[in-house]
């Protein structure tokens, strides 16, 4: 059974269902299938660093080992930030009831990189909820699928023709400084042809 996303409002646990939106579903789907000469379909392989083993799909795989060069586990590991502070892991936000407590603005929604999109759908949809959505109302919270390190930002909004949608993204960073610069003088007695390293360039 697919995942429900529920969410807590005004002391009611709002279920959704949730229908991702792809590009499959917007522009349909194409595929190159190649064959070889006797018309049998060819798969990839990976070529080894030895230049002369092939490795099918799966045969590969990611491991973790400490300074000395030793095999460790992942629960071994303790995850930090780069002040060196140790990271407190988030839950799945399947795990529980999430608040709609925090409505931002159109401005901080739109200083997001968007992702993710899925449709919701419920069969017990409260007005009132439902009436801030239409009224353009833009719900923000922290949304992890399976728990890890960090969470996402994940929003809640309606469009124009009143479908909900669940979106997931990072924050951007872009800053505007300008449409024009001024532009420096220096003078060419400024200059000192002693201190010019011409090799730099």
């Amino acid at each position: 059974m697919p995942k429900q996303l529920k969410f807590s409002w005004e002391e009611q646990t709002v279920a959704f269902d949730m229908e991702k939106v792809d590009r499959t579903k917007l522009y349909g789907t194409k595929s190159l299938e190649v064959n070889d000469e006797h018309g049998e379909r060819c798969r990839m392989v990976t070529l080894a660093s030895d230049g002369r083993s092939l490795i099918e799909k799966g045969g590969t795989g990611l491991g973790q080992i400490d300074a000395d060069g030793n095999w460790i586990e992942k629960s071994q590991m303790t995850p930090v930030d780069l002040a060196g502070q140790e990271i407190t892991p988030v839950k799945s936000s399947f795990a529980s009831d999430i608040e709609l407590n925090n409505e931002v603005s159109t401005e901080e929604y739109l200083n997001h990189k968007i992702r993710l999109v899925y449709q919701l759908q419920t069969e017990s949809f409260p007005d009132s909820l439902k009436q801030r959505l239409t009224d353009g109302a833009i719900f923000k919270f922290d949304y992890s699928y399976r728990g890890g390190l960090e969470a996402d930002a994940g929003f809640l909004i309606d469009n124009d023709e009143g479908k909900t949608f669940f979106l997931v993204g990072d924050p951007t960073d872009v800053t505007f400084k300008g449409l024009q610069e001024a532009a420096v003088m220096v003078d060419d007695e400024d200059l000192n042809e002693d201190e010019m390293d011409f090799g730099m360039i």
